[in-house]
Formats: C-alpha cells, structure tokens, sequence
C-alpha cells in the first residue's frame, strides 16, 4: 500500500454520470481518493452519508472528495440517487486504481478469506503527493477524522 510522502498514482476512470476523472483535473488542490467495497452495504453507506451529510466542511476548505469502488456505473448511479450523493463515485471494474493504490488485498472475515478492497482513505496535496492514509476509517465520522488528521 502506498504511504505518506509516495507521489499519488495517476488514474483516469468514470464516474456515475460517466464522466472521466483523472488526478492532473485536480492539480493544486487538495483530493480526498476514499476507497470502499461495494455500493448499498451498511458501512459503505455510512460512510457515503457522513461525507453528504458534512461535505460543506470539506468544501469550505477547498477538499474534493472521490469515492472509488469496483461496482459498475449503473451501480454508482443508484447509490448516487438513492442516497443524493453531492461527489463523483469512480468506476474501478477492473481494480487498477485499487491494484496501483495498494488496496486490493487478501482479506479475512468471519471465517472466510477473499480477495477485496481495504477500505482506506487517501489524502491527497495540491502537488499530487499522499500527505496522509487513514486505514482504520471510521464510517461514521469519517469527514471529522478527514479534518484531524489532515490538520485542515
């Protein structure tokens, strides 16, 4: 997995509304890249909503906010809408953002192992530099532990 000081990785993906992200678009700004297993899930959802519900806290100081998971478009889409989410959900079906970020991993749960996304967090600088990985997420106050932890 990357670590704090690694140069973010470039990526170009859709998102929900099919339009293409890619890390130069954001270039002297400040990107949250959070990633996520899977759409419509309890903990997923709590953390989509804890980022809608305090986005203004992140806007006010000038963060966008990207969340990443291998679920298609058409899925993105109704997590959107049927959560009215306010920020971009990039399409990573083929696990290259995840593979290049360094969450794709081997995982354990209740007895059972499988290949899955970690959920993580990335803080990303304006120069495109990892200022900071939040690996324990908490879903539902993650926008409060994005702000302490960057220091923002």
């Amino acid at each position: 997995m990357l670590k704090q000081g690694d140069k973010a990785p470039a990526f170009k993906a859709p998102d929900q509304n099919g339009h293409i992200h890619s890390l130069k678009d954001y270039k002297g700004q400040k990107v949250v890249v959070y990633f996520y297993p899977k759409d419509n899930t309890e903990t997923c959802t709590k953390q989509a909503c804890n980022i809608r519900d305090n986005m203004s806290a992140l806007t006010e100081k000038g963060i966008i906010v990207l969340g990443v998971s291998p679920d298609t478009e058409k899925s993105h889409k109704k997590f959107e809408e049927k959560f009215s989410l306010p920020f971009p959900l990039l399409v990573d079906t083929d696990l290259k953002m995840a593979k290049d970020f360094g969450v794709w991993a081997w995982k354990k749960f209740m007895g059972r192992e499988y290949w899955g996304i970690l959920r993580t967090t990335f803080l990303i600088n304006e120069k495109g530099k990892i200022d900071h990985v939040i690996e324990r997420v908490i879903s539902k106050d993650h926008v409060q532990q994005i702000i302490d932890t960057w220091g923002v």
